[in-house]
């Protein structure tokens, strides 16, 4: 009888280290994450299998094209680490089973990952960092460094060894109603947040007034808005970005380009005002 192969708990390891440190390897349009998840598969399929040929013929499943949020996306790997084991040990895992996983998680991983990490939990920090750096003060900017990295660690390791527990289970856990509430729920909070951090650390305001000939402001229009809707050029400029972003599909980059082209056009013919902030 041939003898169950394991993986060791340090090529698990060694497997996440890669995965950690280089999910973007040689990042491109055409492979995006497939190199970071060929180079964190290597020592698995190195320990599992003896024969070159094998090696290579196990290598080759992790060639397709693979892109998720890399952070919740270290499960995924997880938990293909533990088909590849299943598979040497002569289970009926191919190469169709394994593609077809990684396929139907990476969608759901990516829906779940980004409301969770990018729309959660980093605005939060964020807004802890921005109140701690009030006055110009470094402590807000090692906060979220210290903070970010080790959160980031130890999540993607959490994450990694509980695929490797789960294996094929997660399919039907991430991708089942389960799943699907799960991502629901979580892009609600994720909602949440962005708008609070919005209402606490953005705000606009103009400085349009009208005069009467003595020189006197009969109308200060920010005064007409915080009688109606306080914050609501806040609001509308939210909006804008929202719009740009997700309808039109235009990078943060160019939105951010756009703001400031805003900003110096609203200035140069007095809607805002060139002392304030926004």
């Amino acid at each position: 009888m041939a003898e169950t192969k394991k993986i060791s708990k340090k090529t698990l390891v060694k497997s996440f280290h890669h995965w950690y440190y280089g999910h973007l390897t040689c990042f491109s349009q055409e492979h995006m994450q497939t190199f970071g998840y060929l180079t964190s598969m290597l020592p698995i399929v190195e320990e599992l299998y003896d024969q070159k040929d094998d090696q290579k013929r196990s290598m080759q499943t992790y060639t397709a094209f693979f892109n998720t949020e890399p952070q919740l996306g270290s499960l995924i790997v997880g938990v293909t680490a533990g088909l590849e084991e299943a598979r040497a040990n002569g289970e009926m895992v191919d190469d169709e089973t394994i593609n077809g996983m990684r396929a139907g998680l990476m969608g759901p991983i990516a829906g779940i990952g980004d409301s969770l990490v990018v729309g959660t939990l980093i605005p939060i920090l964020l807004g802890i960092a921005l109140g701690l750096s009030n006055g110009g003060s470094p402590v807000g900017a090692i906060f979220y460094i210290i903070v970010w990295n080790l959160l980031a660690y130890f999540g993607m390791r959490f994450a990694y060894f509980k695929g490797y527990e789960l294996g094929d289970k997660a399919v039907e856990f991430l991708v089942g109603p389960q799943g699907q509430a799960i991502r629901k729920a979580i892009a609600i909070v994720g909602g949440m947040v962005i708008g609070g951090v919005a209402a606490t650390w953005v705000s606009v305001t103009t400085a349009f007034q009208l005069k009467d000939r003595s020189g006197e402001a009969f109308l200060v229009l920010q005064d007409q808005f915080d009688a109606v809707y306080p914050g609501l050029l806040t609001a509308l400029f939210i909006l804008l970005c929202w719009w740009l972003m997700a309808r039109k599909n235009l990078s943060p980059i160019k939105v951010m380009l756009l703001l400031v082209v805003i900003a110096f056009v609203g200035v140069l013919v007095g809607f805002f005002n060139p002392g304030l902030s926004y």
